[in-house]
């Protein structure tokens, strides 16, 4: 089971962000792998300080993560921050450090003490339509992603602008005596590296674009407007860098006889005034199928009949909802003769006077109990 992201910070949920990345630092420094070199425990440790303040720092993240936990970023690639390593997080991350460790960052990714960093390509965002067989069950979708990627010949020498620190350092007097600034090496983005040689059709960075087939595991209970995270399935960078990520917005089809609150599902089913006397047996939809369903004889306009574990399923984990049936008898609005007789002789018939039990619940209580 995964750790809560507000104990790994040690944070409470109602923290500001500023406390919220005070208690990051604290953590990230406390585990920094040139503070603890060889240390498997505490880089594990750095990585989930990283990840709880990559979704906590965010604040639409933060606020999936405290109505869905850590479901509401599960699935393909690691969604949230399950598929960070060192790269992402010193490129992300870095300047929250500031100069704790000398201005760089040792041994991990090309942050040597000259701060060459790895550049990270730009973000992809496609948007995926499911249904609500789909939301409620969990889905695998794959997709079509146009992206950029290093064209097959390419080749990178050391920038001679930084010669491959990824920063230039500049000197200049001041009435305070000599002061001394770095800035990220303008020719190759800090990265360290510059084009050597490339083919032809590649872009200024190397790059050319390529359609790939992405797989996108969609976990039961998303809702719409919720955005997934596929790491690593994003544009492509130059030279060492890594590639960025692919950004899945949720979006949902609306259900032509099923309607969703929350875990529950909604279905009105509609019978006649002779099937609410005698009683039937009526075939519904669910998201798991057709079910059947049996209405005693004399059963209410209003009753709710209440199918426990067919609504969908809940995102953290916690079982599924319930399909909730609304039995509503039609009334004719046309009669012939006959029909119109019958009904004239049944008006001051005692079973025809509503005399309605105390098991009968009230509009009001319907409601109180479908949110209970």
């Amino acid at each position: 089971m995964k750790e809560d992201y507000y104990e790994v910070l040690g944070v409470s949920k109602s923290a500001s962000a500023a406390e919220i990345k005070k208690a990051y630092r604290k953590k990230a420094l406390q585990y920094h792998p040139d503070k603890n070199p060889g240390d498997a425990k505490a880089e594990e440790m750095f990585k989930k300080a990283a990840q709880a303040y990559e979704v906590l720092s965010d604040s639409d993240k933060k606020a999936r993560y405290d109505q869905f936990g850590h479901a509401a970023f599960e699935g393909a690639g690691g969604f949230g921050g399950g598929g960070m390593n060192m790269d992402d997080i010193f490129s992300q991350f870095g300047d929250i450090f500031g100069s704790a460790f000398g201005g760089g960052f040792s041994g991990f990714g090309g942050f040597g003490g000259g701060g060459q960093r790895r550049v990270k390509g730009s973000n992809l965002r496609i948007r995926v339509k499911l249904t609500l067989e789909e939301v409620a069950n969990g889905v695998e979708k794959k997709v079509k992603v146009r992206r950029k990627v290093q064209a097959v010949g390419v080749s990178y020498k050391t920038c001679s602008t930084c010669n491959g620190n990824g920063q230039v350092t500049k000197i200049t007097n001041t009435i305070l005596g000599r002061m001394q600034t770095a800035a990220t090496c303008s020719a190759c983005g800090g990265s360290g590296q510059t084009i050597d040689k490339k083919p032809s059709g590649a872009d200024a960075q190397g790059l050319i674009v390529q359609e790939e087939t992405v797989s996108i595991k969609i976990p039961a209970g998303v809702e719409e407007g919720m955005q997934l995270k596929v790491s690593g399935k994003g544009n492509g960078a130059p030279g060492n860098g890594i590639s960025g990520d692919l950004l899945v917005a949720i979006e949902t089809e609306d259900h032509a006889t099923l309607k969703r609150e929350g875990d529950n599902l909604h279905y009105d089913l509609y019978i006649s005034i002779s099937e609410a006397v005698l009683g039937t047996s009526k075939e519904i939809d669910s998201v798991g199928g057709k079910v059947r369903i049996k209405l005693e004889p004399g059963i209410q306009s209003g009753k709710i009949l209440r199918l426990r574990g067919k609504g969908v399923s809940n995102l953290n984990g916690y079982g599924s909802g319930d399909l909730l049936v609304h039995v509503n008898v039609w009334t004719p609005k046309e009669l012939n003769k006959e029909q119109k007789e019958f009904f004239e002789k049944m008006q001051n018939n005692e079973n025809f006077e509503p005399k309605p039990e105390k098991s009968d619940k009230s509009f009001f209580e319907k409601v109180k109990d479908m949110f209970s």
